[in-house]
């Protein structure tokens, strides 16, 4: 299991009714390669509450082998054979947040366990305190900032000029933190090893 310091939150728009042709793409051609390239694919999932939209989540070691990694998958032979196939499905794919764990221990857990079943996941601008807060108030199987450092793979656009705390949650989660920015109510694809 690669120890992961650096995740990226990857939404997508897709085209309607397309989301379920794109999950079964993903799952059946793109993990492993992606996996052996250096990447551990946290998980996939349907939004709750749009159908056009596909969330998902991979880590990396560091923002180098981030750079090493993305290129071997991107240059290689699977994503040349299946992107057009990929792309088709999809109106947006640059909703990407670059993270990172907000405290010792706050990246996500190894696969396995018991399963939730659905996850919540909230973005929230940040502020001092925040991530304290949620680890006592929530505590979510993960909790990620925003990484500071510069796209090491600038083919594959992230999100800039925002501060953020992301956190991840089995259930649906209330809580008294701050309004988030967005909510996303998650079911895990029949694939995704975070389940």
């Amino acid at each position: 299991m690669i120890p992961c310091h650096v995740y990226e939150l990857r939404q997508y728009t897709l085209h309607p009714g397309r989301r379920d042709e794109l999950v079964e793409l993903f799952e059946r051609e793109f993990i492993e390669p992606q996996e052996a390239a250096g990447m551990r694919i946290v998980g996939q999932f349907r939004d709750l509450d749009r159908p056009d939209h596909l969330v998902w989540v991979r880590g990396f070691r560091d923002m180098e082998t981030r750079a090493a990694a993305l290129a071997a998958f991107y240059g290689g032979p699977v994503w040349k054979a299946h992107r057009d196939a990929a792309n088709a499905t999809m109106l947006d794919s640059d909703d990407v947040l670059l993270l990172r764990p907000a405290y010792p221990g706050a990246g996500f857990p190894a696969p396995g366990g018991a399963e939730a079943g659905r996850f919540t996941a909230a973005v929230h601008r940040n502020e001092p305190g925040l991530a304290d807060r949620c680890r006592r108030r929530i505590g979510p199987l993960a909790c990620l900032e925003t990484e500071p450092a510069e796209n090491t793979f600038p083919a594959l656009p992230v999100r800039t000029g925002e501060d953020v705390l992301v956190w991840f949650a089995a259930g649906d989660t209330a809580h008294d933190l701050p309004e988030p920015v967005q909510t996303l109510r998650l079911e895990p694809t029949a694939g995704s090893r975070l389940r």
